[in-house]
């Protein structure tokens, strides 16, 4: 038999985790993002920007669970970066880079809680973010594409950490 939310043995676990996304403006992918969110207990979903649909688009896919995953809307991501330090998280921003290193390899050597920052659909995360973190992390890519979707990216990255996190 198949199980389901009403017969799992998952143990419910919120994780010291906030998930920050600059400009990610996809309805769908908005959506998605709160059902990774409620699927990996994270602690906050922070979205950034101006123009950020919560509508029908984005319950289409949410599945409810913006009904019941923390979350706010911000207009700038640098505020919330400066909170998010002077609050002592670890800051982990998930882009292909020069001094990233592949989240495989990666290893969380903190009690600190943490921030996951997402980039913009289109250009990643900013360099101006990036001179800010205390890591960068990225999924090895074995194709022709330099990067994925945003969400599938998200949720490798949080299964990654909170494997970790559950070692602990």
């Amino acid at each position: 038999m198949q199980l389901n939310h009403y017969n799992s043995n998952f143990k419910k676990q919120i994780f010291p985790i906030t998930v920050i996304c600059d400009n990610v403006t996809n309805a769908p992918n908005i959506g998605s993002l709160f059902r990774i969110a409620d699927a990996f207990g994270i602690e906050k979903l922070i979205f950034c920007g101006v123009d950020i649909p919560l509508g029908k688009r984005m319950t289409k896919t949410s599945r409810s669970t913006e009904k019941y995953v923390n979350h706010s809307l911000e207009d700038n991501i640098e505020t919330q970066i400066k909170t998010l330090k002077a609050n002592n998280y670890y800051l982990i921003a998930l882009e292909i880079s020069e001094n990233s290193q592949p989240i495989t390899e990666f290893k969380l050597q903190t009690s600190q809680p943490i921030a996951l920052i997402l980039g913009d659909e289109n250009f990643g995360v900013s360099e101006a973010i990036l001179e800010q973190v205390d890591a960068i992390v990225h999924i090895n890519m074995f194709g022709n594409n330099s990067s994925m979707n945003v969400v599938q990216a998200t949720s490798i990255a949080l299964y990654e950490i909170t494997k970790q996190l559950n070692a602990v």
